[in-house]
C-alpha cells in the first residue's frame, strides 16, 4: 500500500492535542520479582528472596497510560475500584502517570482488580513467571455505583475530545453505561472507540472498534480463513454496530480496516521486530488509534499509527507504552 510519510508524520505530531476520557474496567498489574534461594523445609515449594515489586497499569488503565505518554497527560479515567489496599496502590500508580482519577468511583463491596505475577530467577538463567494471582469481582456493578459512574460521565464528557470504552468484562460497562455514554458522545460530537473482547453488537453507533481476529470470529459467527471472509466479517460488524468503520487486528498478519460501501484496506505489520511480550498491545493500538482519529486522521492512517505503536510495545515485558519521538523514529525507518 502507498503511504504518504509526510501526512503520517503530521498526524503523529498532532497526537499531543486531543484530550481523551477512558471509561471501563480499571486494573493494575503487580509484578513481584525474587531470586530463587532454596526449596522450603515446610513444603516442596521454592523460596524466593524478594528483590523488587513493580506496579503497572493494566486493563482500561493501560489504555489511559498509553494516551498519557503521548498527549502530555491530558487523559482522565472513569471506572470502579474497591476500598482496599490495592485501591491506594492503583491511585498512586495513576498519579505517577499523570492520569486524572477524580471521577473514579469507590465501592467497598468490590475488589480492586489486581493481577499479581510472581517471577523468580537464578544467576545462570532468565527470569521465569511462577504463578499469577487474580483479585477481582466479576459481577456487574450495583445500580447505586452505576448511577455514580453515569453522573461522572455526564459531568466530564464535554471537556474531552474522545472517549474510549475499554471492556474487559469485569462488570463496569453495563448496558446502561454503554448506551448513555455513546448517546452523549454522539450528541457532543466526540470520537468514541470501543475495545471489547465479546458482545461487540452491544455497542451501537460508535465511531469505531478495535477487535482482534479471534474475538471478531466469535462475534460474527464464522471463521475468517481468507480475504473474502475477512471482508465479510468487517461488513457484518459494520452492520451489527452501525460503526463508521471497523479496525480488526490480525496479529502477525497486520490489520484490516472496513468502511461502508465495501471499502477495505489491509495493513501489513510495519517495523517488524522480535516479539518479546504482546501483553497490553491491544490497549496501545486502541489508545493511539483513538488519539489519531481525534487529531483528524482518517481510519487507515490512524490504524497505521496504531500498528507502528504496537510494534514498539511488544518489545517490552508487560503492559508498555511508547512516545511521540519513538513513533516518529520508527516511521522514518519504514
Amino acid at each position: 500500500m502507498d503511504i504518504n510519510k509526510e501526512k503520517l508524520v503530521s498526524y503523529i505530531k498532532k497526537l499531543v492535542e486531543p484530550k481523551i476520557l477512558v471509561v471501563g474496567d480499571l486494573a493494575m498489574d503487580e509484578m513481584i520479582y525474587g531470586d530463587a534461594e532454596r526449596i522450603s523445609r515446610e513444603a516442596p515449594v521454592l523460596i524466593l528472596q524478594h528483590t523488587y515489586t513493580k506496579l503497572i497499569l493494566g486493563g482500561a488503565s493501560n489504555a489511559a497510560h498509553n494516551v498519557s505518554t503521548l498527549n502530555g497527560q491530558q487523559v482522565g479515567v472513569i471506572g470502579v475500584m474497591g476500598e482496599d489496599y490495592q485501591a491506594g496502590q492503583l491511585i498512586e500508580t495513576f498519579k505517577s502517570a499523570g492520569i486524572d482519577t477524580r471521577y473514579v468511583v469507590r465501592d467497598k463491596s468490590r475488589k480492586t482488580t489486581t493481577k499479581t505475577r510472581i517471577s523468580g530467577s537464578i544467576s545462570t538463567s532468565i527470569t521465569q513467571q511462577i504463578v499469577r494471582i487474580d483479585r477481582q469481582t466479576n459481577a456487574p456493578i450495583s445500580e447505586k455505583t452505576e448511577e455514580k459512574v453515569l453522573r461522572n460521565i455526564e459531568k466530564v464528557m464535554p471537556h474531552y475530545d474522545a472517549v474510549i470504552l475499554s471492556d474487559y468484562h469485569i462488570g463496569t460497562l453495563t448496558p446502561k453505561i454503554i448506551k448513555t455514554t455513546t448517546e452523549l458522545a454522539n450528541k457532543l460530537g466526540k470520537v468514541i472507540v470501543v475495545d471489547a473482547q465479546k458482545n461487540l453488537s452491544d455497542y451501537k453507533n460508535v465511531t469505531s472498534m478495535t477487535p482482534n481476529l479471534p474475538d471478531t470470529q466469535k462475534s460474527v459467527g464464522f471463521d475468517v480463513v481468507d480475504e473474502k471472509t475477512l471482508q465479510r466479517a468487517g461488513d457484518k460488524l459494520l452492520f451489527d454496530t452501525d460503526a463508521k468503520f471497523i479496525l480488526i487486528t490480525c496479529g502477525s498478519d497486520g490489520m484490516f480496516v472496513a468502511e461502508p460501501n465495501k471499502k477495505y484496506t489491509k495493513i501489513p505489520v510495519f517495523n517488524k521486530s522480535e516479539v518479546f511480550d504482546v501483553t497490553g498491545a491491544g490497549d496501545t493500538v486502541t489508545a493511539v488509534y483513538t488519539l489519531a482519529l481525534a487529531a483528524g486522521a482518517d481510519a487507515v492512517y490512524a490504524a497505521i499509527i496504531g500498528n507502528v505503536a504496537a510494534s514498539l510495545v511488544v518489545r517490552q515485558y508487560g503492559c508498555a507504552t511508547t512516545t511521540i519521538d519513538e513513533l516518529l523514529s520508527a516511521v522514518e525507518k519504514l
